[in-house]
């Protein structure tokens, strides 16, 4: 699912382990609550459970503290160019580069940190249908009676994309009578609650969700593999603490959490 790219020397494990804790000497925030601080952190919901995790360690390690705050992709860019604050930023590398571009974000700080495909989920006990091919997913729509996603009004990435391929495989009215697009958060939960048969939306914001089954993603002809990315903000409030948060995304932990949210590792 993953386009083949450049080969890229990946420095050992333990360097990369070394990093953060060289971050938190360094930057002075190994000293506990004495020197604690509140980061500021934005994310887009498909990788709000990675960021969260990552917070979690972040909190246990340096003794700082993290809000974090969720949206969309297009959610996240419009709140930073509004104005509203944020230390570290996790979008899509579009929106990582238009915010650099002007002025939000620090130049030269983006890091690909996860990357995720578009699933499909079912509620827990329904007959699980075919989802192998293109014609499965066109059979798929025009037999549900509900279909949830997020929507493409509020800028999320899915939605947007899901749209675009229903139009493309001749379901554009289908669709539209059958839609249940939500403006961001879990849109499985309509699926839970019994208001849509069907969900698509990215699979790290379908497996947590109770009630629902993540049956596989879409086929690889018609995926998009999306990928999301770290900034730092031009001028962060605590410039030491977000550092060291970035440097955090680097370490083997961090992957290892990437993965168990049901993403990949964009680095290798």
């Amino acid at each position: 699912m993953m386009a083949a790219g450049n080969a890229i020397m990946t420095p050992p494990t333990s360097t990369r382990r070394s990093v953060f804790a060289l971050a938190l000497a360094v930057f002075g925030l190994a000293g506990g609550p004495a020197a604690a601080a509140e980061l500021r952190v934005m994310a887009t919901g498909a990788s709000k459970e990675v960021v969260q995790r990552l917070a979690d360690l972040f909190r246990a390690r340096s003794g700082h503290s993290v809000s974090l705050v969720a949206d969309t992709a297009g959610g996240v860019r419009r709140r930073i160019e509004a104005g509203e604050a944020a230390d570290v930023v996790v979008a899509t590398p579009v929106v990582i580069d238009a915010l650099v571009a002007a002025g939000r974000l620090a130049a030269g700080s983006r890091y690909d940190l996860a990357r995720t495909g578009i699933g499909i989920g079912i509620a827990e006990g329904a007959p699980v249908p075919a989802i192998a091919t293109v014609d499965d997913i066109r059979r798929l729509i025009l037999a549900s009676r509900g279909v949830a996603y997020v929507d493409p009004a509020g800028g999320g990435t899915s939605g947007i994309y899901f749209v675009q391929l229903a139009e493309r495989l001749g379901l554009k009215d289908a669709l539209a009578a059958r839609a249940r697009p939500q403006m961001g958060g879990y849109v499985a939960e309509r699926v839970a609650k019994g208001e849509a048969d069907v969900v698509f939306h990215q699979i790290s914001e379908i497996m947590p969700v109770q009630g629902v089954r993540m049956i596989g993603p879409l086929p690889a002809e018609v995926q998009l593999t999306t990928t999301y990315s770290a900034g730092l903000a031009a001028t962060p409030a605590t410039p030491e603490a977000a550092r060291a948060f970035l440097a955090l995304m680097r370490t083997p932990e961090a992957a290892a959490i990437i993965r168990a949210a049901h993403m990949e590792p964009a680095a290798p």
